[in-house]
């Protein structure tokens, strides 16, 4: 199977670890090759020639690019075991929905955390707070945003987490402190090996983080 499937990421990616966690959930081997993303290799290039970026999900020689489009793939394609997406179709329309609330707002709110500073820092901190709240309120009671189980919205969300440690030491803020239920969502997720596995140490990307500051000259 190892040789059916491929991924081409890299390690601190968000969007890469989205695709680790379900392929995870689903029990399917792959063979992972991590990126220099200064240096893209001639594969990465050849698979997704549009964009150039990772990740992207080789299936049987065929380039997914996108990681919400290769999520919903994975679905699809290994839809016996650990569905993501709901069979009804309002709910996953809903599930699509704050996928992409996800995508359009944490990551770049998130950025500003750590290459910015003064009000525009500040800006982005009470706005990514906010969205925390946002999500936590769609939370609810729920153990999970897909349910009962980890679903297409918890993947897609849960990859963040790695790089809390980053965007609470430069915004100067808790996550915990501010929305404790969206931690204890967290821990939830994290109690799963297939997130717990994915998911780099948080310490890790914080020096990754220190490194980037360091190449674009931010004291």
């Amino acid at each position: 199977m190892a040789d059916e499937v491929v991924v081409l990421d890299f390690w601190p990616s968000p969007f890469g670890m989205r695709l680790r966690i379900a392929l995870a959930e689903k029990g399917i081997e792959y063979e992972y090759k991590d990126e220099d993303l200064w240096n893209k290799s001639p594969l990465l290039l050849q698979m997704n020639p549009v964009h150039k970026k990772i990740p992207v999900l080789i299936h049987k020689g065929k380039p997914v690019c996108e990681s919400l489009i290769a999520l919903q793939y994975i679905d699809e394609v290994w839809n016996e075991k650990a569905p993501l997406l709901p069979s009804d179709s309002y709910l996953t329309a809903q599930a699509r929905f704050w996928a992409d609330f996800v995508d359009k707002k944490i990551y770049e709110i998130g950025r500003k955390l750590w290459t910015t500073k003064g009000e525009e820092q500040d800006a982005a901190k009470k706005e990514f707070l906010d969205c925390i709240g946002v999500l936590e309120r769609e939370l609810g009671d729920k153990p999970f945003f897909g349910g009962d189980d980890l679903g297409f919205v918890d993947v897609t969300l849960i990859p963040y987490y790695s790089w809390f440690l980053v965007y609470e030491k430069f915004g100067n803020f808790s996550v915990g402190a501010e929305h404790p239920e969206f931690i204890a969502w967290v821990k939830r997720c994290m109690e799963k090996e297939s997130v717990s596995k994915s998911l780099p140490e948080q310490e890790k990307v914080y020096d990754f983080a220190m490194l980037i500051r360091k190449k674009l000259g931010i004291e």
